[in-house]
């Protein structure tokens, strides 16, 4: 057999850094260095932001900056600039907007105005750069010169020739584009060394949902696809796309215990680590407490968690673990746990994934909590998006050897019971919550119904929750209707309920 050829030793380039984390990981660590780029996105996008950003990270590391502005003036950006806490010491502001454009004398020329305007434009642009020798540039924006130009050929031979300027003083240029005119948009693409596309969509409800993707990128490897971000005080936040194929460590192959020497026996010894578990049954019958009773046992191992609430109040629940004697107070003071309530509409699936990556890798959860998926589901654009997402997320956590508790409400209460989503196939466990009927009460009951890595029971529990905590009784027989969703309890095991009187008998 051949064997394949070495791998080649490609020369490493020079890369200028955004300023931005997260769009620096999904370029593979920076625009490289000396060339011209094309950052194109509807008004509002970011891409102003995007420059400023670039230019101040420069800055900091003693690079000039030169950002030529056509459509906007040096105290709009400014203000910009303010309204993120930057300042724009050691970047100059040339502006090619003026006053002058509205004198009478301007007005009349022999020569079409526009053929004397883009000259002009260009010729400044040049002078600017000749004089000051900046290291990056930002060009806001081409929607003007494209106006200016009124010709595509003249608009295009004008942009390749101050690429070829910019490249000749070494310059790293970000030019800037409203996509005004979309007949141009390939033009562009194919000059640009690069071509970062931002987007932003309105839902019905909630802030707008920006998105970024880097079309093309030449001589480099980065990561495709869409990635979320928020433009927010301190400028732009890019959250890249995850992919669970990247964060594998070696796996314990380790049980832990629930707290709770029944529910250890039903689910086949205890929780592994790695997996998933999904606790999914009606509103009310005991999914969070079950849930919290898990942590409260990681915790006291000396663990660390994060339990992530979309529901419920974060001083609800707090003060329900300490009714049931979960009192996970000194665990929250201690900073052990943490207690991360989240609004779903203004949360994007990007951004979760990202906070639960800094909780795992930085803060060293070693179990993460999700209640529920159902209002996670609201977060996200449809089902489809959804399961892809939720997909990587479980993998990264598994591969990150975590233990997983998700919290399914279904519809209902008796009878038909359905859910929002089939995320059965994604579970490595499922523990079943139902309700059921006996000796004239409506009790609780729970079963493991699944599990991929232990030998779980096949039996049925009942649960009840009380002042002293969560109690599990003796697996119970002769129930019928379990299936249909409607079960009865006719056996003659004795319930939790059941006074002494009762069981003798």
């Amino acid at each position: 057999m051949k064997r394949p050829p070495p791998p080649l030793n490609l020369p490493t380039q020079e890369r200028a850094s955004t300023g931005i984390p997260g769009l620096d990981d999904v370029l593979g660590g920076g625009f490289p260095v000396r060339h011209l780029y094309l950052v194109e996105g509807d008004p509002g996008a970011g891409k102003t932001t995007l420059g400023l950003q670039f230019l101040a990270e420069g800055a900091r590391h003693g690079e000039r900056g030169l950002y030529v502005t056509l459509s906007e003036t040096s105290s709009e950006l400014r203000t910009v600039a303010a309204s993120h806490g930057w300042s724009l010491e050691g970047i100059e502001l040339f502006e090619l907007v003026s006053s002058e454009g509205l004198s009478p004398e301007l007005e009349q020329s022999i020569l079409h105005p526009a053929e004397v305007e883009l000259g002009e434009t260009v010729r400044g642009v040049m002078a600017a750069v000749q004089r000051l020798k900046p290291q990056r540039v930002i060009f806001d924006s081409l929607s003007e010169m494209r106006l200016l130009a009124q010709d595509p050929l003249r608009y295009r031979r004008q942009v390749l020739a101050l690429k070829k300027f910019f490249s000749d003083h070494d310059c790293t240029v970000l030019m800037l584009d409203d996509r005004s005119s979309r007949h141009t948009d390939q033009q562009l693409h194919s000059i640009a060394h690069g071509v970062v596309n931002l987007e932003q969509a309105v839902d019905q409800y909630g802030p707008e949902r920006r998105r970024l993707r880097v079309i093309k990128m030449r001589g480099i490897k980065f990561r495709g696809g869409e990635h979320d971000f928020v433009l927010d005080t301190g400028g732009l936040a890019v959250f890249p796309r995850l992919v669970a194929a990247e964060h594998r460590v070696e796996s314990t192959a380790k049980v832990v215990s629930t707290g709770m020497a029944r529910l250890d026996g039903l689910v086949g010894g205890g929780l592994s680590r790695g997996t998933n578990t999904l606790l999914c049954g009606p509103s009310g019958i005991g999914k969070t407490t079950t849930a919290l009773a898990c942590v409260l046992a990681a915790l006291k191992r000396g663990e660390r968690a994060v339990y992530y609430l979309f529901d419920e109040g974060l001083a609800t629940l707090v003060q329900r673990a300490k009714a049931l004697n979960l009192d996970i107070t000194p665990y929250l003071d201690n900073g052990q746990l943490s207690l991360v309530p989240l609004d779903p509409a203004e949360v994007s699936a990007g951004e979760f994934a990202h906070r639960v990556r800094h909780a795992v890798e930085e803060d060293g959860a070693g179990m993460v909590v999700i209640d529920s998926l159902n209002a996670y589901l609201q977060a996200m654009p449809g089902s489809k998006y959804l399961m892809l997402q939720m997909h990587e997320l479980l993998t990264y956590l598994s591969h990150r050897d975590v233990v997983t508790l998700l919290i399914l409400g279904q519809h209902g209460i008796i009878g038909e019971i359905q859910s929002d989503i089939d995320m059965s196939y994604l579970a490595d466990g499922i523990l079943l919550f139902r309700f059921f009927e006996a000796r004239g009460q409506v009790l609780k009951a729970v079963s493991m119904v699944k599990s991929r890595t232990n030998q779980h029971e096949q039996t049925i529990r009942e649960l009840r929750m009380q002042a002293g905590g969560i109690e599990i009784g003796e697996a119970l027989t002769d129930f019928i209707g379990v299936l249909a969703g409607v079960a009865h309890y006719r056996g003659a095991m004795p319930l939790l309920g059941d006074d002494e009187h009762s069981r003798k008998h």
